[in-house]
């Protein structure tokens, strides 16, 4: 029987697609995170970049980006 509390949880990855341009909303045109979570992005924990995932998902539907 495995403990899966010991293991530490793997980071939750990147959503940058190397198309780094930020808007006139300081959003960026790749992965629509803020130029503030950009910057930050190594010091979050998961739960934050879970959230950032979420935002950026709500940004790019804003944008017309996705459906």
């Amino acid at each position: 029987m495995s403990d899966h509390r010991n293991k530490a949880e793997k980071p939750v990855k990147s959503p940058c697609i190397s198309v780094c341009a930020l808007n006139a909303e300081d959003i960026c045109e790749g992965c629509f995170r803020t130029g503030a979570e950009i910057s930050r992005w190594g010091r979050m924990s998961n739960e934050e970049r879970r959230a950032v995932l979420r935002s950026c998902t709500e940004r790019a539907r804003r944008m017309g980006r996705i459906w």
